[in-house]
């Protein structure tokens, strides 16, 4: 197996290569998922996004990616569906330049705050992968942080994220925009904007956070 196939296939069902690393001898892990709006149309066409049961992004993500991963003889992994959960956030980092950001969201040098992983594929051999991209994190240069003055209900914190806060602004009328077009605090990052995410992707989300806080 080479990188060039694996790659190749992941595009063809509408994901996007995010990065590779070898966890152990004889062994290759490759990450799959979104970058900023030009995955969402794939999904948004999918019979689960149109069947209204629940779960409908990770349900499409678990049929497709084992798609992918029986086509290339690999194991498929997914960031959802436990506990217990696997660590992607730390395979991410092994994988790609993404780094912690203020937010707590993972951020990319070049898409910024706008990227998603969706699954993983565990090969059980050695695939040959190109030098790592190690470039520091976009936040270190980043002098005024405009990330963490945007919310208007200063959701984020030092000591953490403020959930209450953010689900009493974004269910009433004057967080609508967080809603529609996405959290103000992840639009201030000036990293990568040409890479947000289109409305109704932005409102997808958003929403599916509602539901899972109020459940």
């Amino acid at each position: 197996m080479d990188l060039a196939t694996i790659r190749s296939r992941i595009a063809e069902h509408g994901l996007s290569y995010r990065g590779a690393f070898h966890p152990a001898a004889g062994e290759t892990l490759v990450l799959v998922g979104f970058i900023g709006p030009e995955n969402w149309p794939t999904f948004a066409a999918s019979p689960e996004a149109g069947d209204g049961q629940p779960d409908p992004l990770d349900r499409w993500s678990t049929r497709v990616i084992t798609e992918i991963a029986r086509a290339l003889g690999a194991t498929p992994l997914f960031p959802f569906g436990g506990p217990p959960f696997l660590p992607f956030q730390r395979w991410a980092q092994q994988a790609e330049p993404v780094h912690p950001s203020p937010l707590g969201i993972l951020i990319h040098p070049d898409w910024g705050l706008w990227h998603a992983y969706r699954g993983a594929l565990a090969f059980a051999e050695a695939i040959d992968l190109p030098a790592p991209d190690r470039r520091p994190s976009p936040c270190g240069s980043c002098r005024d942080k405009p990330c963490l003055t945007a919310c208007p209900v200063g959701a984020f914190t030092p000591s953490g994220f403020d959930v209450p806060a953010c689900l009493g602004h974004i269910s009433s009328p004057v967080g609508a925009d967080c809603v529609t077009i996405g959290c103000r605090a992840r639009r201030a990052c000036p990293v990568g904007p040409e890479y947000r995410h289109a409305p109704a992707q932005a409102e997808f989300h958003q929403r599916a956070f509602l539901e899972a806080q109020r459940s």
